[in-house]
C-alpha cells in the first residue's frame, strides 16, 4: 500500500509524470487520499475494481488525470480534520459522466465540463461509469479571488458560464499530465503558472472581480506567504521577522492566519516539509544525507524532523527516499 502511495505523488515537483494502477478499492482508496488529500471511497462493484492515476506537476500544482470503474468520493468533517484543507480542484472530466455535490448545489458533468470545489468544505463526486477525469490541484491563496464570492463557483458548470474561455482552457489542460514527458522541469514549471494564470481569468470574468477591489488583507496574505517561500532556508525565519518584514505587529499576523485556520508556525512547516519531499523525490539529491536536506530547508533539529516528517506522510525520510527510488526505476509502476 505504501509504495501505490509515494508512486502517485513522486512527480508534483517538475519531473517526468508517473503512473500507477491499482487492483482493488483498498489501493485505489490509498492512492487518491494520498495524491490529493483524505478522502472516503465507496463502490458497488468493489470485487471487480480497477484504475489508473497519471501524475505531474510542478510549483505546488499537480495534474492528475484518474481513470476508474464507477464509485462514490466523499470528503467528509471527518477526512477534512485528516488534512489537506485549502486547495482548490478544478475537474476536466475527459469522458464518462459525474455528479458533483458541494454547498448544497448539485452538477450532472459530461465529457467536456469544467467545474472547481474546495477541499475545505465536504463535498462529492459520483461516478456512474467508467471514466476519465482531470484534476487540477493547487493551494487557494494561488488565486486571486475575492473569498466569500469564490464559494458561488463550486459544483457549477464553468465551461457554460463562459464559453469562450472555457473552451481555451480545457483545450489546454487537455494536453495533462502524459504530454508532460519530454518536457524539462523549466518549461514544465512554466506550463502550470499558465494553466494557473487560465483558471484564474476564467475565474475572475465569471466574478466580473476587479483586482483593484481585491480584499487588502488577502493580497497582503498572499505577499507574506511568498515571503515565507523565498526564506524557508533561513533557519532564523520566524513570525517576528514575518511581521517586521511587512511593517505589521504580530498580532495583526496572527490575526491573518487565524482566518484560514492555520497558524504561522504551521504554515512554515509544512511547507519546509514539502520541500524536503522534493529534495528526497529528486535523483540529483540520492546521495545527500536526509538531515543535510533538512538543513538546506531550515530544518536543523534532525530527530525533530525526521519524526515530524513520519507523522505527515505516514513513513520517515530514509524509508520515503527509499520508495521513491523505487518507483523511479520503474519496478512498481504499472
Amino acid at each position: 500500500m505504501q509504495l501505490a502511495q509515494f508512486s502517485a505523488r513522486t512527480r508534483v515537483s517538475g519531473a517526468a509524470p508517473a503512473t500507477v494502477r491499482a487492483d482493488d478499492l483498498a489501493g485505489f482508496r490509498a492512492l487518491v487520499s494520498s495524491s490529493f488529500v483524505p478522502l472516503d471511497v465507496t463502490a458497488e462493484r468493489s470485487d471487480a475494481f480497477t484504475a489508473r492515476l497519471c501524475t505531474a506537476g510542478a510549483d505546488g500544482i499537480a495534474f492528475t488525470e484518474v481513470a476508474a470503474k464507477p464509485h462514490l468520493v466523499e470528503r467528509t468533517p471527518a477526512t477534512i480534520e485528516s488534512g489537506g484543507s485549502g486547495q482548490y480542484k478544478v475537474s476536466l472530466l475527459l469522458s464518462g459522466s459525474s455528479i458533483l455535490v458541494q454547498d448544497g448545489k448539485e452538477l450532472v458533468m459530461r465529457p467536456g465540463d469544467l467545474s472547481i470545489y474546495d477541499t475545505s468544505r465536504p463535498y462529492s463526486l459520483l461516478f456512474t461509469e467508467e471514466f476519465r477525469n482531470l484534476i487540477v490541484m493547487f493551494p487557494k491563496d494561488r488565486l486571486e479571488l475575492p473569498g466569500p464570492d469564490a464559494q458561488q463557483l463550486t459544483a457549477e458548470s464553468l465551461g457554460a458560464e463562459h464559453p469562450g474561455l472555457g473552451a481555451v482552457l480545457t483545450a489546454f489542460l487537455s494536453q495533462f499530465p502524459e504530454q508532460l514527458t519530454d518536457l524539462g522541469p523549466r518549461v514544465q514549471t512554466k506550463l502550470a503558472h499558465t494553466s494557473l494564470d487560465l483558471i484564474g481569468t476564467l475565474l475572475s470574468t465569471i466574478l466580473g472581480a476587479d483586482p483593484a477591489q481585491q480584499d487588502p488583507h488577502q493580497v497582503l496574505l498572499r505577499r507574506i506567504h511568498e515571503y515565507i517561500d523565498d526564506h524557508l532556508a533561513s533557519p532564523d525565519l520566524s513570525p517576528g521577522g514575518v511581521a517586521a518584514a511587512h511593517y505589521i505587529s504580530k498580532r495583526h499576523l496572527h490575526a491573518l492566519f487565524h482566518e484560514t485556520g492555520m497558524t504561522v508556525s504551521t504554515w512554515v512547516r509544512e511547507r519546509r516539509l514539502e520541500r524536503c519531499r522534493q529534495d528526497l523525490l529528486d535523483p540529483r539529491f540520492e546521495d545527500r544525507p536526509v538531515s543535510a536536506i533538512a538543513a538546506r530547508w531550515g530544518l536543523m533539529d534532525a530527530a525533530h524532523f525526521s519524526r515530524v516528517f513520519k507523522e505527515t506522510f505516514g513513513v520517515s525520510p530514509t524509508e520515503f527516499r527509499r520508495l521513491a527510488g523505487e518507483s523511479r526505476d520503474g519496478r512498481f509502476l504499472g
